[in-house]
């Protein structure tokens, strides 16, 4: 009987994880980084996309539905030139989206949604492992109903898997280092999965290196800390096979490893530096990262909300992580004194210890704050999961836990459950640069003929003009027949904007006066604009000083007339 119920639970809580992740898939614009994704997973190239020149929405369309064969190989290569990520992610992707009929934001999201559900199952088994079966139920319904973790599973990018990856990874370790310490052989299916596990999150996204760098660091501790009573019962052989398998993920890296130190000096990854440095950039990693921890959990509407709504919200945000960490604080400290959950509670602290540490030696000593996208923690999620899933559990050995217990685990995953609707709805972890708000902006006139010029200077850039490019037409089109009268255009800004605007005189084909044109300028100032632009046939165009936008990067509305 309680095993089914147990079960039962279980298939609930996977269904609703489910539910949560494929709800309203299509409803949000595919963001940059999705937009990166699309182009590789598609097997292009961003040499296939037309720069300097103005085109039609049909042309834009063209882009993303025409779908040339491609080899993973092929968008390897694409990938090590055009991007700065590893490539395995988009090889899955490409064949995905060959198998999976639906609209391209649909085939997109929906491969990262089924892994989140998967991630979802890794999470019961980490915590089945390192405590009991009640524990592993507590992490997987915390993990289904994470604000974090749905709209992760509702990104067209690579965090899902990793986060399963890893979860499945710690299994390994926990299991592993439970088995020397009580002085059994060295499982070596185990360290196996463990390698395998590392060396696909590290060919999915780089951050994995940080994990595995962490899971290495946390097993040589914690064998050193029971030194006295485990000398006598390790071998050597064990000790060599351990070291084998932690080798194994790194010897398997060898090959992009070349390619990984390329794209660590990259342009690309500048935004990680501050475009105003102050002395508040010293502090805030460490006040992004308790966010981070807070929206984990709990993520009400605080985005771009009204501060009558927004005020309340974020401090009863504030008052439920207090509550929630004030009652973890006790039990998970219980549990690393209990003999029976103490190694696998010290495992799951010192990992989520030393990755953090990663963290905050990589924006203070390489000065690249990884802190201040939300998305980045992903990679020590799966532990802290664990460890909430645990401390809500507590080692009841009775079918149901005490009331109190019973109380902290409803009120996590209503809360949960709540923040993740939150989520769907767009009114928390709403998608960057905003490409439904930009577009609504730039069609404020809709009958009028607009052209959307976007200055770039890497692959970056141009990915964003596409986001932004993409909803434009989709909302000219709904609006009847604004489509036909809408131009883009992606002119170089590189050396400078000068070099921009001189393209923007000669480009031919941007639309029929009176022309409503946007300027996207990343990196320029509102006063850096200038007051008139030249367009071709010697026309000119009025800055509209009504008309300035930024949000992370400025948009400009100039007005061309007869």
């Amino acid at each position: 009987m309680r095993s089914s119920r147990h079960y039962l639970s279980l298939t609930v809580i996977l269904f609703l994880g489910a539910l949560l992740r494929f709800l309203q898939l299509e409803a949000k614009p595919l963001w940059l980084d999705e937009i990166m994704t699309a182009i590789f997973s598609l097997g292009k190239s961003y040499q296939e996309i037309p720069l300097d020149i103005a085109f039609s929405p049909e042309v834009l369309s063209n882009i993303f539905s025409d779908r040339p064969p491609a080899t993973c190989s092929q968008i390897a290569q694409t990938v090590a030139t055009e991007s700065t990520h590893p490539p395995l992610f988009f090889c899955l992707m490409h064949d995905w989206l060959k198998r999976v009929d639906g609209s391209l934001i649909w085939q997109l999201r929906s491969l990262p949604a089924l892994f989140g559900v998967g991630a979802i199952a890794a999470s019961y088994y980490l915590n089945r492992v390192a405590f009991s079966k009640q524990a592993g139920v507590m992490a997987a319904g915390v993990m289904a109903v994470s604000p974090f973790a749905v709209y992760l599973s509702q990104e067209a990018r690579h965090y899902t898997l990793p986060m399963m990856a890893i979860a499945l990874s710690l299994t390994a370790l926990i299991s592993t280092i439970h088995r020397l310490i009580q002085g059994k052989n060295f499982p070596i299916r185990l360290g196996l999965l463990w390698a395998s596990c590392n060396t696909i999150s590290l060919y999915i996204h780089y951050f994995s290196l940080l994990a595995i760098v962490a899971q290495v660091l946390t097993t040589i501790v914690i064998l050193i800390w029971y030194y006295r009573t485990t000398v006598d019962r390790i071998s050597r052989k064990a000790i060599a096979l351990t070291g084998f398998c932690f080798a194994l993920p790194f010897l398997a890296f060898l090959p992009w490893l070349p390619t990984l130190y390329g794209h660590f000096n990259r342009s690309e990854t500048d935004w990680f530096q501050p475009f105003q440095p102050s002395w508040i950039d010293s502090i805030n990693p460490i006040f992004q990262t308790l966010a981070g921890w807070t929206v984990m959990v709990v993520a009400f509407p605080v985005e771009n909300q009204p501060l009558p709504l927004a005020i309340p919200a974020a401090i009863l945000m504030l008052l439920f992580i207090g509550a929630l960490l004030w009652f973890l604080s006790g039990t998970i400290r219980q549990l690393a004194i209990q003999t029976s959950t103490q190694v696998s509670t010290v495992i799951l602290l010192l990992f989520t210890a030393i990755v953090l540490l990663e963290y905050f030696t990589i924006v203070y000593g390489l000065g690249k704050d990884i802190t201040s996208a939300v998305r980045y923690h992903f990679i020590y999620y799966p532990s802290i999961c664990a460890l909430i899933g645990a401390g809500l559990w507590y080692g009841s050995p009775r079918a149901l836990l005490p009331l109190h217990k019973r109380v902290s685990a409803l009120s996590v995953f209503t809360v949960g459950a709540l923040s993740s609707v939150f989520v769907l709805s767009n009114l928390a972890f709403q998608k960057p640069y905003d490409p439904q708000g930009v577009a609504k902006i730039m069609n404020l006139e809709p009958s009028r003929s607009l052209a959307m010029v976007v200055g770039y200077e890497n692959y970056q850039e141009v990915a964003l003009g596409l986001s932004f490019a993409l909803e434009l037409s989709r909302q000219r089109a709904e609006e009847g027949g604004g489509k036909d009268r809408t131009q883009f255009a992606f002119l170089s800004r590189s050396p400078h904007y000068q070099n921009g605007w001189q393209s923007l005189a000669e480009l031919e084909n941007l639309g029929e006066l009176p022309l409503n044109l946007w300027v996207v300028a990343p990196g320029l100032r509102q006063r850096e604009y200038p007051p008139e632009l030249a367009i071709a046939s010697g026309k000119s165009c009025a800055l509209d000083p009504a008309q300035y936008y930024r949000l992370g990067i400025p948009y400009q509305l100039y007005r061309c007339r007869e």
